[in-house]
């Protein structure tokens, strides 16, 4: 079922608790994904950060957080809280960051994601690539090493 009034836009400092709020429920912390809150609140202030936020009627549901270095882009962060998935808002949140390097003339988007998240699908269906396999990049809590995989979508 689609999302109901999902709306975009951009967020920010103010709004990390919303963020810290989906990054908590999104991400399961024993693959090691999730930043916390210093870090988050850290790279907004770096030039060339952008952080967006996708609301429903229900409220905060989930986040984009994108760095751009001259001509390319890394989408460090996409998470949709658990209640909120299925219903096109991780595809949405992403065809905005995709819009948006656009509009700034941004030639390549990268991104990175743990090898086995079904986000995989997600990216392939907006035509990133595979161009990296990182083992043991993500380390849990507990110890336990996961692999990373790294994507790239050529814009122009």
């Amino acid at each position: 079922m689609p999302a109901r009034g999902l709306m975009i836009r951009t967020a920010v400092v103010r709004d990390i608790a919303e963020v810290d709020a989906i990054m908590a429920a999104a991400f399961d912390p024993r693959f090691g994904e999730a930043w916390t809150r210093s870090q988050c609140v850290g790279i907004l202030a770096m030039p060339g950060v952008s952080l967006m936020l996708a609301e429903t009627d229900d409220g905060p549901a989930g986040f984009a957080l994108v760095r751009r270095i001259l001509d390319e882009a890394e989408l460090l962060l996409l998470a949709v809280a658990p209640p909120h998935r299925g219903k096109g808002i991780g595809a949405a949140l992403l065809r905005a960051v995709i819009n948006d390097c656009r509009m700034m003339d941004t030639a390549m988007l990268h991104l990175e994601v743990r090898s086995g998240n079904p986000a995989v699908r997600l990216y392939g269906s907006h035509g990133f690539v595979q161009v990296g396999h990182r083992r043991g990049y993500y380390r849990s809590r507990d110890g336990l090493a996961f692999d990373a995989l790294t994507y790239r979508l050529m814009l122009r």
